[in-house]
């Protein structure tokens, strides 16, 4: 059984959902060693979150801003304001949406669905670059 961890950091974004599969898949060359296993990418941060959804259409990504800006707006009366209106609807965004993924390896690629892509969700306005861990736990080929 094969164990590969990486800590690696997408560029900064500004707030919406971005598609960063190629990104990801970029800093595993060893994922095209391993016969079966689990990918888990793990976000370091409560201000942006981890998805997998729609990979084709961009529309996608608008409508899920603006769903989740609507669900969760800046101007509720919020507590903790102490960084700024965006950071608390952040902060909730990241609870709902979660700070993992878990995918599937299967003959050195991942097996996503057709229309399925890894998505970095940016709930800030303006965000610094994102920590993420990556864990392959698989066979080798």
């Amino acid at each position: 059984m094969a164990w590969i961890q990486k800590e690696v950091t997408l560029r900064a974004r500004s707030r919406g959902f971005h598609l960063v599969t190629r990104e990801v898949l970029a800093e595993l060359p060893e994922l095209r060693d391993i016969s079966v296993g689990l990918l888990n990418i793990f976000i370091q941060h409560t201000s942006a979150s981890l998805g997998i959804n729609e990979n084709a259409d961009p529309d996608v990504r608008t409508d899920l801003e603006m769903g989740f800006s609507n669900i969760v707006p800046e101007d509720f009366p919020y507590v903790h304001t102490m960084e700024g209106p965006d950071d608390m609807p952040a902060h909730i965004k990241a609870a709902m949406i979660g700070s993992s993924l878990s995918i599937p390896i299967t003959d050195g690629h991942l097996n996503l669905g057709t229309w399925q892509g890894i998505y970095l969700c940016e709930h800030r306005n303006h965000a610094s670059g994102r920590h993420l861990v990556l864990t392959i736990q698989g066979q080798s080929r």
